[in-house]
């Protein structure tokens, strides 16, 4: 049955399975199996509360409505492995590029364009790597890729690209704008027309003008450690990311710097909180706070940033196989989502390998729900949480 509680979205990415269950309560309204999302693509806000993914075994692009009667509205073909998903202001026009998925060095050129609301769609080669993406404008967007070694945003019509005849043709952009060779990181503000890319020196941004970019003046990132992740806040017009630093080693992990990094798109002030050492990537957004998660040898947390900048840590239970020292945070290890939405106070949190996941009330702190699920949530899993209208669909790029 529909329902207007907030909702959750669990991926199980390795076991295949997606539950949905509402918040805070737990109640599971909706189940498929056979699933394997893309964890790196994640999930994308369409209008509406719907959400879109790829699924990563069956080549498909899903459009699912956690409040609908169907939960699985739509599954359009496309290019996997998915590296990185995002759709116009709209939320009709989508791209997905493809990455490295589980070889050892990218291979894959190929480029999935789809317009949901006429069920067009193609595929045209565009150049090897782990390209992000961002879809700007309305009308004809331009489909903007964030390339790397040698780093360069490519801007493509996507009108052109959707009438690419078959055969997965090679598609050259119209546009070529240079970027340092460590983009890592995507963001676009859809009022605005501009896409931002997060790089070593900075935040590199330009503005769509007409079918073409400008370049405008780069956002440094005031630390000597720098931002991996970038996304927009649809609360107020500003970027986040997380920003690591400390040796580059990652068997020095425990070690890592992580500062929360928040730049105000109206004022051009940016403002830095202290995390803690370990391991912090993600982050969500709750109604009045930012939520991140921090892995350490010594415990881990999960910390809330409020909107007046006070911070609450609140600990959490130990994960069997969790990452270590003396090895790396990444391979065969356990690890954390987390997710939140700009309409509620709700804040999730897994503990991957135990099929557990906390929904935490970020106005206290305290731990209000504890769901255990039916799949050991590898990995940690991947999340998003969802209000029907909460505004999320205001970045349009997948988290």
């Amino acid at each position: 049955m529909p329902t207007a509680a907030p909702v959750l979205l669990v991926s199980d990415h390795v076991d295949g399975s997606v539950h949905v269950v509402t918040v805070p309560d737990g109640t599971v309204t909706g189940r498929l199996t056979g699933r394997h999302l893309s964890e790196h693509a994640g999930f994308l806000a369409l209008p509406g509360g719907r959400v879109a993914c790829v699924d990563d075994r069956r080549g498909e692009l899903l459009v699912l409505d956690p409040f609908g009667e169907k939960l699985v509205e739509r599954a359009v073909p496309v290019a996997v492995p998915a590296e990185h998903l995002a759709c116009d202001p709209a939320g009709r026009r989508l791209a997905v590029t493809t990455g490295l998925g589980k070889n050892t060095a990218p291979w894959s050129d190929l480029l999935t364009v789809v317009d949901l609301t006429t069920e067009e769609t193609a595929r045209v080669r565009t150049r090897v790597g782990e390209p992000g993406v961002t879809v700007l404008g309305g009308g004809d967007p331009l489909v903007v890729l964030r390339h790397r070694e040698p780093g360069a945003l490519a801007a493509h019509r996507f009108a052109d690209l959707l009438a690419a005849p078959p055969g997965c043709p090679a598609a050259p952009p119209h546009e070529l704008l240079p970027l340092p060779d460590d983009g890592h990181g995507d963001a676009q503000a859809p009022g605005s027309g501009h896409v931002f890319a997060a790089t070593g020196e900075g935040v590199h941004r330009a503005r769509k003008k007409d079918d073409t970019l400008v370049a405008e003046a780069v956002i440094p990132w005031e630390s000597p450690a720098r931002g991996w992740y970038l996304r927009l806040d649809t609360r107020r017009p500003a970027l986040w990311s997380t920003l690591r630093g400390g040796a580059p080693d990652p068997l020095r992990w425990p070690e890592w710097t992580n500062q929360a990094w928040r730049h105000d798109l109206e004022t051009g002030r940016t403002f830095l909180t202290d995390l803690g050492p370990g391991l912090v990537f993600r982050l969500a957004l709750a109604r009045s706070h930012t939520a991140f998660t921090r892995i350490h040898p010594d415990g881990d947390e999960l910390v809330l940033l409020g909107a007046d900048d006070t911070v609450r840590r609140l600990p959490l239970p130990a994960m069997d196989g969790a990452p270590r020292r003396g090895g790396t945070p990444w391979e065969g290890v356990q690890r954390r989502a987390v997710a939140a939405s700009p309409g509620a106070d709700w804040v999730a949190v897994t503990r991957g390998g135990h099929g557990e996941v906390h929904i935490v009330d970020a106005r206290t702190g305290h731990e209000t729900t504890r769901l255990r699920l039916s799949t050991p949530l590898h990995h940690g899993g991947h999340m998003m949480l969802r209000s029907r209208n909460d505004g999320a669909d205001g970045d349009p790029v997948g988290r």
